[in-house]
């Protein structure tokens, strides 16, 4: 039952989400701050990461490596592929953390609210058993399958970013040379993570997702990003953490400096729990492999881009002398 206080709650929800899902910085600062003030939602530090590796992405398109191998057309289809992503992302969780939040304030679970956000009847089930079982971990991997799945049909099933991104040769590329990462860095230089590998399909994203909560939980890891997050204001760029390492480095821009604040359409949600269903797998527990530190592995494959940049921009002076 809807009730008088509960549409005003439904109306401050909706105008905060809104608020906070106007770019990559406001969101990224939403997850963190959320996190902070509830710890045991641990799927908000996450999120906060993976959103500021996304900002990280977006700028790089605006370096001169990227802008001189990609045309313009394929770095702003790339760019509205994260920000689509991101953007859908925040608009479905974000609520659920603030029905939470709400939950814990009035002492009673108000779950059933989060079918008024479209949320899939999978998460409702899950923040009831949250609710009652306090089982921390189910609740993340949970959280992961629900956004993986939320993203499939709107972005990477879409037929413009289908055809237009993920079919498309810079794409392919870095797939390839398996060049997405999650980057997890401290303030002492070391940068932890994953590399993404197939990332139009689901079952690779969730597991990644799994392996990244795994990674974040060590105790040493958190710590070390929680003091990352806490010293470091989110700008979108790379200095962020560069600034840490021994390395020459181009800074790269802020994100605010270069990108315009997008308007997106809102789409007719679809529940992907009732078309597609759970699958087993997605619910067994993900194993890290012994490599946790990958920031100079990383590096390399940065060097070898911008060096092939650097080639390519000498051969074509050559070619019109």
């Amino acid at each position: 039952m809807i009730t008088n206080n509960h549409q005003h709650l439904l109306h401050y929800i909706t105008n905060l989400t809104t608020t906070h899902n106007t770019d990559n910085i406001a969101r990224t600062k939403a997850y963190q701050e959320f996190y902070l003030k509830y710890p045991e939602i641990k799927w908000a530090l996450i999120a906060s990461i993976v959103s500021r590796n996304a900002g990280w992405n977006m700028t790089d398109l605006c370096l001169p490596p990227f802008q001189g191998i990609l045309s313009k057309k394929e770095r702003d289809r790339l760019f509205m592929t994260y920000e689509r992503a991101n953007w859908l992302i925040f608009s479905d969780a974000y609520p659920q953390l603030l029905i939470y939040r709400f939950s814990k304030d009035f002492n009673q679970p108000l779950f059933h609210l989060l079918s008024k956000f479209n949320v899939s009847t999978f998460m409702i089930n899950e923040w009831y058993y949250f609710w009652k079982s306090r089982d921390l971990n189910r609740l993340v991997n949970s959280l992961i399958i629900n956004e993986q799945n939320l993203i499939q049909l709107p972005v990477i099933d879409q037929p413009f970013f289908k055809t237009h991104v993920f079919k498309a040769i810079p794409y392919k590329l870095q797939n390839i040379l398996f060049m997405n990462a999650v980057l997890i860095p401290n303030l002492i230089g070391n940068i932890y993570g994953l590399y993404v590998h197939g990332f139009t399909n689901v079952d690779n994203r969730i597991e990644v997702g799994k392996k990244l909560a795994a990674l974040i939980d060590i105790p040493s890891i958190r710590y070390e990003l929680l003091d990352f997050i806490n010293s470091v204001e989110p700008t979108g760029s790379r200095h962020e953490y560069e600034q840490f390492l021994n390395l020459n480095l181009r800074r790269s821009s802020k994100l605010r400096d270069v990108y315009p604040v997008v308007t997106h359409q809102d789409i007719i949600r679809n529940d992907w729990y009732k078309r597609g269903g759970m699958k087993t797998k997605w619910l067994k527990k993900s194993n890290l492999s012994s490599k946790l530190e990958i920031g100079k592995s990383f590096y390399v494959k940065r060097k070898l881009l911008f060096a092939y940049y650097h080639i390519k921009k000498i051969c074509k002076k050559d070619l019109y002398q």
